[in-house]
This record gives structure tokens, C-alpha cells and sequence, in this order.
């Protein structure tokens, strides 16, 4: 038997409160999707999970990998790294290093972010790894414990390769972990220019100059891709992730993610129901040492929901009646649902959020004397 409770119930009339959302903006891309970052709900999308060349959105990838490095301590901002031949000569978009030379890793990461450098992509490869082709094995592996799985990388620089594909649903995945795993760098990616060795480049993203609330993250061009440009932007506490691919101009990358921006911040919002950790409710314990268990979720639980309706969303739970020691913290004890308009936007597991030891012996047999009398009257 499950015990259904509701929690709060603000329900008004169709006609007065709810939201009229417009259908989509038309976005001329080949694909395309608009993410809530918190949620990881997906507000927009077409052919969201076509396998496309990436081309310098793979150096999002490359970024990750290195900055990753950097947290766990096995390189440091300051490494000197060597200059290769095989970095010098790549061709592309550049950051103008010297072969036989050194610069400092904090100098590449930029050269990458900002310039879109192949070279410096590729000097940072070798670095980490020893060579481009050990350190594409690692962007895979990576890509795999991401959720990444419509993913292949075959270099660190997106230059064209045979069966190096990715898709916009994956790379909006990646953006909101470059955004959220390494807080501490993700700034590098609004930077809007960078000078290296008396060479100015200006940060290719021209959301970045058109719209203040866009913080990041990476362009992309080759014939094959077409103009591809992934961006997040924070506003009032809802972050977006945007990818376009196959735009047909830097301007059209920048207008087309622009639209999406636009239409997801104007209709949608993040609406946090529930901190992880934090006890939505207490239940009942038969049989052991304590006689209650708080309920909670896991993780964070926020969701996507129309603008202004997080008052009349209504939030409910289900739990078992008759709960029995011993319970393990984050055991399933029942499912937390919300509701808007009696549409289920979305359900999670409730769980526990305490252990629960047995009680002895003798506090257990008189447990089960007042179980069965209550199985009897209710």
C-alpha cells in the first residue's frame, strides 16, 4: 500500500495564468538544440543526435581534457611545453608558435579558447599524452564516462578525418560539464581577445560582443561543418547551452544561436524543487532503532518549467506505508512527482536520507506484536 501525499497545490485558471509559448524559432542549421544546463532538459532540438563533422568544436573536448589535467595535478598552468614540429607545421587557424620553443601551458589553453589555435591544440596533445593519437584516446574515453555516445574524436583539432563525428545533443552535454566540473577556468572562455607573441587574435564568437549575458564557449568552421558555434548564457538563474552546426556564415552561427537564446530565456526557466540532501518529509520506521527516516532526493532535482508558473506547479510524493529497519541512506523508499496543470513534468526517486539500524531483540518483537495489529485495523 502506498501513501500518497500532496505537498502544495496552487492551481488557477487556464485562461488567466498559464503561459502561451509560441512555437520554436525556424533555425537554419543542419542540427541544432537548445539545453537547460541545470536540468539537462532539452527545450529545442532537430536532428539533435545526427552524427556531424565537428570541426573546432572538438577543441571543446580538448580543452576539457587538459583543464581536467590541471585540477587533478599531473600538469600546472606554468609547465613549459615544448614546441614540435608537428605542431608548428599544422595548418588552420593558428596561434603562431615556434617549433623548437617552449610556452607556458597557461599560453596554450588560451591560444586554444580564444584563437582556435590547431598548432597550439596540438602542442598541449603531446604534452598531456605524448602524442595526438594517445591523447584522442583519452578525448574518447572521456566522451564515453560524459554520456557522449553518439562521439568519435580522432585528433585534437577537428581538421577533417574520416569517422571523427560528434553531434549538437553531445556537445551540449560537454558544454555543461566544461561549465559546471571546472568552474575555476570556464572565464577563459569569454575572453575576447588574446595577444601572443605581438599577434592579436580577437575570440571568434560574436555573441560575446552582442549579448552580456553570454559567457562562452567555442566556434567552429571547416567546409565539410559548415559554421558551427556552441554558447551558453546566465540569466536571472537559468543558464542555456545553444549548439548550431552546418550555419552557413560566421554571422549566421552567431544570429541563429542568438534565436534560441532568445525564445528559450523569453518561455522557459530553471526551477529548483528540491535540494539534495535537504528532508522534503519524515516517514515512519517499523522495527527499528530509530522510529523515523527522512525522505529527500539525491541530487539537486530542478527542472524546466514555463515562466512564472513555478506557483502553480503542484509537488507530491508516494512512499511505502509500512517501512522496515534496517534501511540503508539512499535506499528507493518512494517517488517524488510534479505536476503543472496535470501534466507530469517530472518524477524522481525518494529516497533515504539517514541509516536505519534494527532495533534488539526484544524492542523488535514488540515491533512486530504492534505491526500486526496495525496491518489488521488499516
Amino acid at each position: 500500500m502506498k501513501k500518497i501525499l500532496l505537498l502544495c497545490a496552487a492551481i488557477f485558471s487556464l485562461q488567466t495564468h498559464a503561459t502561451i509559448i509560441p512555437k520554436a524559432p525556424t533555425i537554419a542549421a543542419s542540427s541544432y538544440i537548445l539545453m537547460d544546463a541545470k536540468s539537462g532538459e532539452i527545450i529545442v532540438q532537430e536532428n539533435a543526435d545526427q552524427q556531424l563533422p565537428p570541426a573546432s568544436l572538438t577543441k571543446l573536448m580538448t580543452t576539457y581534457v587538459v583543464i581536467h589535467e590541471l585540477v587533478m595535478g599531473t600538469i600546472k598552468e606554468t609547465d613549459d611545453v615544448q614546441i614540435s614540429v608537428n605542431a608548428w607545421r599544422t595548418g588552420g587557424s593558428k596561434m603562431f608558435i615556434r617549433e623548437g620553443t617552449t610556452v607556458p601551458l597557461i599560453d596554450l589553453l588560451r591560444g586554444v579558447i580564444i584563437q582556435s589555435g590547431n598548432d597550439s591544440s596540438i602542442a598541449l596533445a603531446e604534452h598531456v599524452a605524448g602524442s595526438e593519437e594517445a591523447f584522442a584516446d583519452m578525448m574518447n574515453q572521456f566522451a564515453a564516462n560524459l554520456g557522449m555516445t553518439n562521439t568519435h574524436f580522432l585528433n585534437a583539432t577537428g581538421l577533417p578525418a574520416a569517422g571523427h563525428l560528434t553531434t549538437a545533443h553531445d556537445l551540449a552535454i560537454l558544454a555543461t560539464h566544461i561549465v559546471y566540473d571546472h568552474a575555476r577556468y570556464y572565464p577563459l572562455y569569454k575572453e575576447k581577445e588574446f595577444t601572443f607573441n605581438g599577434i592579436h587574435q580577437p575570440n571568434r564568437n560574436l555573441l560575446l560582443y552582442w549579448d552580456p549575458s553570454v559567457d562562452g564557449l567555442k566556434t567552429g568552421h571547416t567546409d565539410e561543418a559548415g559554421y558551427c558555434l556552441v554558447s551558453s548564457a546566465e540569466r536571472d538563474g537559468t543558464r542555456l547551452i545553444s549548439v548550431v552546426m552546418g550555419t552557413a556564415s560566421d554571422r549566421a552561427r552567431a544570429q541563429e544561436s542568438q534565436k534560441l537564446l532568445t525564445y528559450g530565456f523569453r518561455y522557459f526557466q530553471s526551477h529548483q524543487v528540491l535540494a539534495a540532501g535537504t528532508a522534503l518529509q519524515k516517514a515512519d520506521v517499523w522495527l527499528g532503532k530509530e522510529d523515523e527516516v527522512g525522505l529527500g532526493v539525491d541530487k539537486d532535482m530542478v527542472i524546466t518549467i514555463p515562466r512564472g508558473q513555478e506557483g502553480n506547479l503542484v509537488v507530491s510524493y508516494a512512499v511505502d506505508n509500512i517501512l522496515k529497519a534496517p534501511i540503508a541512506k539512499g535506499a528507493q523508499l518512494g517517488t517524488l512527482k510534479v505536476t503543472l496543470e496535470d501534466q507530469v513534468l517530472a518524477e524522481r526517486p525518494l529516497v533515504a536520507l539517514n541509516d536505519v539500524e534494527e532495533a534488539g531483540f526484544i524492542a523488535r518483537t514488540w515491533g512486530y506484536i504492534k505491526l500486526f495489529f496495525f496491518k489488521l485495523f488499516n
